[in-house]
């Protein structure tokens, strides 16, 4: 654990993988999704994942015993980050565009930030409430769009983001402290797992109908793969090794580049709109979310605390 701890080479690659290829399962989500049920679709994705990281557990040697608060744990991040977090956003892209989605997701950090004071009692700093500030408008001037909030579903989609949002950021303050296994790969395995078989009970219970892998298109096909292999596989095992190295804040920083991947994959291949507004409020509110993670003040604050400007 010590050398993972310090292993520069593990977190930028993390980050890459919770950077770009996150920001490209908006895409591969929002076409399996035009025809695939939301919650089979991720039941069927993140149970294949988890059984195939078990797999290749056994075959590396790696130890998959683990207590039972350690279970129970992992079923609770599971169900924040999967089945809730991840299940129903996949229902909320069949109201709203890839990109729109990603850059409502982008919002984050901002909601981690006021949980971390409302739940941790953490100060917030300066710059954050710049960051704040700035968030909450880019936030407005995105919903506030008539073109998109008068098409069908739209706002039920907005606010189911929103509520996946709050699931999200409060698993990312839970997995920090709570008690995981832990191995990175193993602990993705049991998360993905148990959210696959929540997931699948779900979708049975909403009566959501099913259909067999070969009968679907062949672009539903490459997406689920892609969403097993590097959306569930590659990525949530980074995403979990960094919230055990990294805080919650700078984590929640893909923020900055997923919307932007997600946007210009949604235009370039489902010719998704791009307004103008939309581009203000991605600017406006990516903005916020470097004030809120930024460790630099602003020269006005400093005189007022009697501080050299830190960076």
């Amino acid at each position: 654990m010590a050398k993972l701890q310090r292993n520069t080479v593990l977190v930028v690659l993390s980050f890459f993988a919770i950077y770009f290829i996150w920001g490209s399962t908006y895409l591969w989500n929002k076409i399996a999704v035009t025809e695939l049920p939301a919650f089979m679709l991720a039941g069927i994705r993140f149970l294949t994942a988890g059984s195939l990281i078990f797999i290749i557990s056994k075959i590396l040697g790696l130890p998959l015993g683990i207590t039972k608060t350690q279970f129970k744990n992992t079923f609770i991040a599971g169900f924040l980050f999967l089945t809730f977090g991840n299940g129903v956003v996949v229902w909320a892209l069949k109201f709203v565009d890839s990109g729109f989605a990603a850059l409502e997701v982008s919002a984050q950090p901002l909601v981690v930030l006021l949980m971390m004071r409302v739940l941790q009692g953490k100060k917030i700093q300066p710059m954050s409430v710049i960051g704040v500030i700035l968030g909450i408008t880019g936030i407005f001037l995105l919903v506030g769009q008539k073109q998109i909030i008068t098409q069908e579903g739209a706002l039920l989609g907005m606010f189911l983001i929103f509520i996946c949002m709050l699931s999200w950021s409060y698993g990312s303050l839970f997995v920090g402290k709570a008690d995981l296994p832990q191995n990175f790969f193993v602990n993705t395995g049991y998360q993905m797992l148990t959210s696959g078989f929540s997931l699948i009970i779900i979708s049975f219970l909403l009566g959501e109908t099913w259909s067999w892998p070969s009968q679907w298109s062949i672009p539903v096909l490459w997406s689920m793969l892609l969403l097993i292999i590097f959306g569930s596989i590659v990525t949530f095992t980074a995403f979990n090794y960094l919230l055990r190295f990294v805080s919650p804040e700078k984590v929640a920083t893909s923020s900055y580049v997923n919307p932007i991947i997600a946007m210009v994959l949604g235009w370039y291949f489902l010719n998704e709109q791009i307004t103008l507004q939309s581009i203000v409020a991605s600017i406006v509110l990516l903005t916020g979310v470097y004030f809120i993670n930024t460790k630099k003040s602003l020269t006005i604050f400093s005189r007022f605390s009697g501080k050299r400007i830190s960076k």
